[in-house]
């Protein structure tokens, strides 16, 4: 029995359904009823209908009712992000989220439409099953207090057989969500090293440890049997075509390889892409287990890979020198920098030299002897390649691309794995070449895609919420840069105004936090920050779960000249809950690599309590401020009770703290002196006082 057919019945019927009229109206027997209970069931789970406390069904969308995910916040309120992009984000109090955890999926009634207000109604699913955290007791009673600060209930321990004691961190699995009971699975020694941090943060985050056997042996086969010849055929050969591999000096998983060519109109641009569809097919023990991890984890001492390390790191990554298999995009632009013919074909390819990111710099920017000489003969390519980068990045500003350049912390690990320095990984020019390289290859193969009205996975961002961009403009205000409101579609203007002044970075972040994330979806509404009216994700397979859809889909095409009705059908039910899916994966990726940044910058700053630094503020709140340091690229909290040479109030208008009596201002920007008063392992915390 098919999903579509009873969500059709339901929608057209107009009114709720009891489960016997659905059985009646498809004539079913006594023995075909308990399939439609399961199909029920599925679509329910799936969020496109709702049962109401008649036992009726009825649709979503004939209701004011959102299917999304709840983004809760520590003060017990959150947001709705709805399923689909067109729909904007719903307020929900504290008193109206149903016990909600960060990451449910739920369902929301819309009940003030101008405020954009709810209230949630159904949970779904349940993101948070186990729970990591620090056991502490009121009376007889034990609790667990999460270490996930977007979790702000306690959590009751059910009597068990393990053995606790305030102040042990456990691993617990939540057995009851209303009241909130979970049981005590492990209790961790506490950490010594940053290393046994990282490993707990893997337990907090249900990260795989491994794979499963099938999938260790599929890819084993794979690995053994290597590339034969055979698989050359119908493939363009382009391993005569200099072509380079760009990475970071410590990368391991290499999914694309350039090449350039400078005509007498412009440029041909050849991306190649790891053809990993060749080898992952679809619903495979290999498939199913690269959708359910939905990307690699990138921690500083590890990688939890999306695909074993056989083909990650060898079968399908592109390495030096050796022939591989390959999906590429040839781009032919103009001396505008406008792309007038794109194609694409399997290929198979073999790279001159695996180039990192500081080499290619050394050779553009520093202009070193050594490396010249070193790579005489691709100079030339890469010369051309920043040609075209630059006119390309410029062409992408001017439609209105955001074009943030912000430092991100890189993590020196010494020989034991310890952090022996917290710094801001430098981003160059090689660096942005294959950005915009590979910018300009998700745009091609989107654009066709969705020319061609293919079912295609769509990587869309939104522009931002109203109250967001009011917020954001009170604050830039203040620091004297702004006098009138600023407008999303002014955003890529201001960011060139305050290009190389001292408030560069701030307002970058600024802008940054008031965007909403990127995700995907098989609706296409455009990708507001890169300003592009059509975009996906294709270049990374290897590591993307999204990337790999999309290489089938277009190969599938290509091969057969069409997409059936049937596969379009077929298409069209899979691909949203495979978007809304990846996009959580997505999400749960930068929260682990985000907290795992903050474990070490604890480790690192533990040594240093009582030492003076200088810092800059990059939050002010009626609690206290955010402080980065200038030396290490580390965040930290100053609290108000801590500021002590002065009584401070927190004034909302000018999104500032002043001092009473002495008038001192601290506001986003402001630089100061403080002392590293306290470092807390267990909260990932560093608190400063005021110097």
């Amino acid at each position: 029995m098919k999903g579509e057919s009873i969500l059709e019945f339901i929608k057209k019927s107009g009114k709720p359904l009891s489960f016997k009229e659905i059985s009646d109206a498809f004539g079913l027997k006594a023995s075909e009823r308990k399939k439609l209970k399961y199909t029920l069931k599925e679509l329910l789970v799936q969020g496109k209908i709702l049962r109401n406390r008649k036992g009726l069904y009825l649709p979503i969308k004939e209701t004011k009712l959102v299917t999304g995910f709840f983004e809760s916040h520590r003060n017990g309120f959150g947001f709705v992000i709805p399923d689909s992009p067109k729909e904007r984000d719903i307020f929900i109090p504290p008193h109206a989220t149903m016990g909600a955890m960060h990451a449910d999926r739920v369902i929301a009634r819309l009940e003030q439409s101008r405020k954009r207000e709810g209230r949630i109604i159904r949970i779904i699913e349940r993101a948070v099953k186990k729970i990591v955290g620090k056991i502490e007791k009121s009376g007889q009673i034990f609790y667990i207090q999460p270490r996930k600060k977007n979790i702000s209930q306690q959590i009751v321990v059910a009597p068990g057989d393990i053995k606790i004691k305030p102040g042990d961190i456990v691993l617990a699995e939540i057995t009851t969500y209303q009241p909130m009971v979970a049981k005590i699975v492990k209790v961790f020694e506490k950490p010594k090293t940053p290393r046994e941090d990282l490993e707990i943060l893997i337990y907090e985050y249900e990260l795989p440890k491994k794979f499963p056997k099938d999938v260790v042996n599929a890819s084993e086969k794979l690995f053994l049997k290597g590339i034969s010849k055979t698989e050359f055929k119908n493939r363009v050969d382009l391993r005569e075509l200099p072509t380079v591999t760009i990475d970071g000096e410590n990368a391991k998983d290499f999914d694309d390889a350039v090449s350039i060519k400078k005509t007498r109109n412009g440029f041909i641009l050849w991306v190649h892409i790891a053809d990993v569809s060749h080898y992952v097919k679809w619903d495979s023990p290999l498939d199913i287990e690269a959708r359910k991890r939905g990307t690699s984890v990138y921690l500083p001492d590890r990688v939890i890979p999306m695909l074993p390390p056989e083909l990650s790191e060898n079968l399908c990554s592109l390495l030096p020198k050796t022939p591989r298999l390959t999906f590429t995009v040839e781009m032919h632009f103009n001396k505008l920098g406008e792309r007038k013919q794109s194609l694409f074909y399997p290929s198979i390819i073999q790279t001159m030299e695996r180039m990192t990111y500081t080499s290619v710099k050394k050779i553009l920017i520093d202009r070193d002897s050594e490396e010249i000489k070193k790579y005489k003969a691709l100079v030339p390519h890469f010369e051309k390649m920043a040609e075209l980068c630059e006119i390309l990045k410029s062409k992408r500003k001017k439609r209105g691309s955001l074009d943030f350049d912000l430092p991100e912390p890189e993590v020196l690990l010494d020989i034991k794995g310890d952090p022996m320095g917290i710094i801001k990984a430098e981003r160059n020019l090689a660096h942005f070449i294959i950005e915009e390289f590979m910018i300009a290859a998700n745009e091609a193969v989107a654009e066709f895609l969705y020319s061609k009205d293919v079912p295609c996975l769509y990587r869309v961002h939104e522009e931002p919420e109203t109250n967001k961009i009011q917020y954001l403009t009170k604050i830039i205000k203040n620091l004297g840069i702004l006098k009138e409101d600023l407008k999303p579609s002014e955003f890529h203007e201001f960011i060139e105004v305050v290009k190389e002044t001292p408030y560069e970075e701030i307002v970058n972040y600024l802008i940054l936090r008031s965007l909403k994330q990127a995700r995907y979806s098989p609706e296409n509404v455009g990708h507001f920050g890169l300003a592009s009216e059509c975009y996906t994700h294709f270049t990374s397979p290897i590591r993307r779960y999204p990337d790999l859809v999309v290489h089938r889909i277009l190969k599938e095409f290509l091969k057969k000249g069409k997409i059936s009705k049937e596969r379009k059908k077929e298409l069209e039910k899979i691909l949203p809950d495979i978007a809304i899916y990846s996009s959580r994966m997505e999400r749960r990726a930068d929260d682990v690599e985000r907290d795992a940044i903050e474990i070490m910058r604890a480790w690192f700053m533990k040594d240093k309590i009582g030492e003076e630094f200088e810092g800059r503020v990059t939050m002010v709140t009626p609690e206290g401020l955010r402080v980065r340091l200038e030396d290490y690229y580390i965040e930290g909290f100053l609290p108000v009770s801590y500021m002590t040479d002065d009584f401070y109030q927190f004034d909302d208008k000018r999104y500032c703290l002043t001092g009473f009596k002495r008038k001192r201002k601290f506001t986003i920007g402001t630089p100061l002196k403080v002392i590293l008063s306290k470092v807390s392992i267990e909260e990932r915390e560093i608190i400063f006082e005021l110097l």
